[in-house]
């Protein structure tokens, strides 16, 4: 059995270097949400050093509120406004020797991407027309997988250590009671039993089917880095393999 662990990053949270070290794959700021060229040439040398796969992490235009607030954009926008970023990105890491290995939309746009086909058909075909070999990371489930398979592409199951789940297989919004995994031990029993059982306990106590192909930590979580050892620690000993 494997599974891919991944971590949002070049944020600017601390623990980035430490996170590459338990991580097989990064999610990396394009610049909208958080970042910019200097954080994003460094994000990506570092995961290269570390033999972890890059991916791209696009945003609504949204620095002030971290890209965590919904727009209504039109589809041809949200698909210039990916190409521009994924482009970026995707320059500097062919210039650090590298290869892009997938996209995976933050914040709002990923919540949004999860329940809208519309917004979900744009973001696929943005990725499409950057390059018809990167994944889509997406949350299980959700549109955006279907917008995927759809364009063609290869669709990554998405799962959450630190995220609450609602009974749609949703998640809960931040600002909502239940929306924070903080148990060290909960985050990890939580995590086995998605990739074992391929079920999450939704936060109003139905069981939720879901795959799970990666499982995400946000960086900039006051439990990244110790949830991250964690999982790491517990995947490894009962015999997953981490890998990209």
């Amino acid at each position: 059995m494997h599974v891919d662990l991944n971590a949002d990053l070049g944020e600017g949270a601390p623990d980035d270097a430490e996170l590459l070290a338990l991580v097989s794959s990064a999610n990396i700021a394009c610049g909208w949400h958080a970042g910019d060229a200097r954080l994003m040439q460094a994000t990506v040398a570092a995961a290269l050093e570390r033999g972890v796969a890059i991916g791209a992490h696009p945003s609504y235009p949204d620095r002030e509120n971290f890209g965590r607030s919904e727009m209504q954009l039109a589809p041809a926008d949200v698909r210039a406004d990916l190409i521009y970023q994924i482009g970026a990105l995707d320059a500097l890491v062919r210039a650090a020797g590298g290869r892009l290995h997938h996209v995976k939309p933050h914040g709002a746009l990923y919540n949004q991407a999860a329940r809208d086909p519309e917004l979900a058909d744009a973001i696929a075909t943005a990725v499409l027309d950057v390059n018809p070999s990167l994944a889509i990371y997406g949350l299980a489930g959700g549109e955006l997988l279907k917008a995927a398979e759809r364009a063609g592409l290869r669709g990554v199951a998405e799962v959450f250590a630190d995220r609450g789940y609602r009974a749609d297989g949703s998640l809960v919004p931040r600002s909502h009671p239940g929306a924070f995994v903080e148990d060290t031990t909960q985050a990890v029993a939580r995590t086995l039993r998605m990739v074992s059982e391929g079920v999450v306990q939704a936060v109003s106590g139905e069981i939720v089917p879901l795959q799970a192909q990666t499982i995400c930590l946000h960086g900039d979580g006051p439990y990244a880095l110790t949830f991250a050892r964690a999982i790491h620690q517990a995947l490894t000993q009962a015999g997953v393999e981490l890998r990209a």
